[in-house]
């Protein structure tokens, strides 16, 4: 459920109308409901109540400070891939002992700034990750969290560029190897294994593989104990899918429900990272029609947000439902949403029965709330949208749109090349 409905022929967001927040700061703008968000949030937490747990939103679904802080009152804390993440979630107030930081390629200036920051624990990749983390907190005198990311290899049924969890995959340590690498982290001395971390993919809408990685990691987990290693967290990850077209994803309390049940005999506090589930269906997108155009017995219509913008369509054939900001009366049309990008595939829909938009008219791509704006780039020289967040009747800029000059923040033209231009005039061959 979300709170972007119509109010006769306008499209609303909780009870402030879209095409107001247009006119005021311009498109492309990501727009996003408060209080969508923060029910997504209690929806999911809640269904946890009867299991010690935390549930750290993954910041790389959405990274702005002001939606993260809204999971934080809530008592939410964070998963993060980045030291820039990091420093995110510190901004917006979060409980460093509620911040655990996964993701493959960490930098030892990124695990010195986590150790310092006093994060819960490491999600732990590789090996050599495990050395590395072990010699940075034996630098700093510190004792470092960690839980081996273990790979269940559990398809996940998903698409291929999502799925965490296949052997194939570049995340976690092999299932079969991950005692031996828990026995070899035992010797060093500056680590505390404090868990064990699995996630096998993104917009997952079927529960049987989480239960299938997690019967897998039960296994693991009592093995552990057995040999004197004192596992106190289980970081089942996120994953959990949404409805973008005709998807059914299960409830997140039919999830829960399925998860404690299968984990009714082990005893351990879970973390979980949403992130999809939370914000996807909380966002949306919204352009403007700048032109529209036929090429032979194709349509096309021009938006001034495009795979810059929003390049899940292009990365991953993803489907994002279209609608107008204004209901028109005009007949339906089977066409290409593209945008301005200098790409052939630089398009928010392909081959789609649409209203017929008109120049000037305002498109609402929904669905949006995730790995939208964080995917984003300025590529072509395109300053990246707003961002606006919506509480009732009022709505606040959360992000202001980049303006040309921070394009060239940065960059610098070195002294040899300064001076005036010479013009070179040469000859024309016939």
């Amino acid at each position: 459920m979300h709170d972007f409905h119509y109010q006769g022929r306008e499209m609303w967001c909780e009870e402030t109308p879209v095409a107001e927040i247009a006119a005021a700061v311009g498109t492309p703008v990501y727009i996003y409901s408060h209080r969508t968000l923060r029910n997504h949030f209690r929806v999911f937490d809640d269904a946890f109540g009867a299991v010690p747990h935390i549930t750290c939103f993954a910041a790389k679904a959405n990274s702005n400070i002001a939606i993260l802080r809204i999971f934080i009152r809530e008592g939410g804390g964070v998963d993060i891939v980045s030291g820039g993440e990091l420093y995110r979630a510190l901004r917006a107030g979060v409980d460093p002992r509620k911040v655990v930081y996964s993701g493959v390629g960490k930098r030892v200036e990124e695990i010195e700034y986590a150790l310092e920051t006093g994060i819960l624990m490491f999600n732990v990749e590789s090996f050599q990750e495990l050395e590395a983390i072990d010699a940075c907190a034996g630098r700093l005198k510190k004792k470092a969290g960690v839980a081996l990311r273990v790979n269940p290899d559990v398809d996940p049924e998903t698409h291929p560029y999502i799925s965490t969890g296949l052997k194939e995959n570049k995340f976690g340590i092999n299932v079969e190897e991950s005692r031996q690498a828990y026995l070899q982290a035992r010797r060093c001395r500056n680590l505390d294994l404090k868990g064990i971390s699995c996630h096998i993919g993104s917009q997952l809408t079927k529960i049987s593989p989480f239960i299938d990685a997690l019967d897998r990691l039960k296994d693991l987990l009592r093995a552990l104990r057995t040999a004197g290693i004192d596992i106190r967290y289980l970081d089942l990850g996120g994953g959990l899918g949404i409805t973008y077209k005709d998807e059914t994803p299960p409830h997140p309390s039919e999830y829960a429900d399925a998860i404690i049940e299968a984990a009714r005999d082990i005893s351990c506090t879970f973390i979980f990272e949403p992130g999809r589930v939370i914000v996807g269906n909380a966002g949306i997108l919204v352009a403007t029609v700048l032109y529209t155009k036929e090429n032979e017995e194709k349509r096309f219509i021009v938006v001034d947000a495009g795979m810059n913008d929003l390049v899940r369509p292009s990365l991953y054939q993803s489907y994002h439902h279209i609608q107008q900001v204004r209901k028109s009366r005009r007949r339906e049309i089977v066409a290409d949403v593209v945008g301005p990008i200098c790409e052939s595939g630089d398009y928010l829909a392909r081959e789609r029965r649409l209203p017929g938009f008109a120049r000037g008219d305002l498109m609402a791509v929904m669905s949006a709330g995730a790995y939208g704006f964080t995917m984003s780039s300025n590529y072509n020289s395109r300053p990246r949208a707003a961002e606006v967040l919506v509480m009732g009747d009022r709505y606040h800029v959360i992000r202001k749109r980049e303006e040309l000059r921070e394009l060239i923040r940065g960059e610098k033209i070195p002294d040899v090349l300064k001076g005036k231009a010479k013009t070179i005039l040469r000859r024309a061959y016939v």
